[in-house]
């Protein structure tokens, strides 16, 4: 009887509960959709960053690379290609030291300077390079010494040219004629002025 007499406001209220359920269900399934995207969204967001880290690290060990390179490019420079001036003198010394050294005396020195012109076409640094040539007599034993100490040396000195032959005095006495190169840096163009 009740029933009867609020009969519309109970099938209201039965549509009004029926609506609400499914109004719930499809929010709640709708809000778990966007909580899955959410997440998945952050875990890309979290993979992305972790590159992004990744790539960081590696750009500062390049950018710390680079840096050693500048560095000991610029030392290179500075210290072992320097110009004439700085240590033509130094290098004659050191070569006087070890013809004492290996009591192998050159009775003349001669040098030879030739610009390099490939180099400075090509945008390079200005460079020219010196041939030192010079003979000496004495035994075998002297002259390895001699090539040992040259090879050894911190000068930066190429051997271009080795001629041995038999020296014409003592048993044993031989001849060596050596043809050395090395690179001077030009005064008026450095590293620095490049960059």
């Amino acid at each position: 009887m009740i029933w009867r007499e609020h009969r519309v406001l109970l099938i209201t209220l039965a549509v009004l509960l029926i609506a609400n359920a499914i109004f719930f269900f499809t929010y709640r399934v709708q809000y778990e959709a966007r909580l899955q995207a959410l997440d998945s969204r952050l875990a890309q967001a979290e993979e992305q960053l972790q590159q992004a880290r990744t790539k960081r690290i590696a750009a500062e060990q390049q950018l710390a690379s680079y840096h050693k390179v500048q560095s000991d490019l610029q030392s290179l420079y500075d210290n072992t290609w320097a110009t004439k001036q700085q240590r033509l003198t130094t290098l004659i010394s050191e070569l006087k030291k070890m013809a004492v050294a290996t009591q192998l005396d050159p009775n003349t020195i001669n040098f030879t300077e030739t610009p390099d012109r490939e180099a400075e076409k090509n945008g390079g640094v200005g460079t020219s390079v010196v041939t030192i040539a010079f003979s000496v007599h004495g035994t075998y034993q002297q002259i390895r010494q001699l090539i040992n100490q040259l090879e050894l040396s911190d000068q930066f000195v190429i051997i271009d040219a080795i001629n041995l032959a038999a020296g014409g005095g003592a048993a044993g006495d031989l001849t060596l004629t050596l043809r050395l190169k090395t690179l001077f840096r030009e005064p008026q163009r450095g590293l620095n002025q490049q960059m």
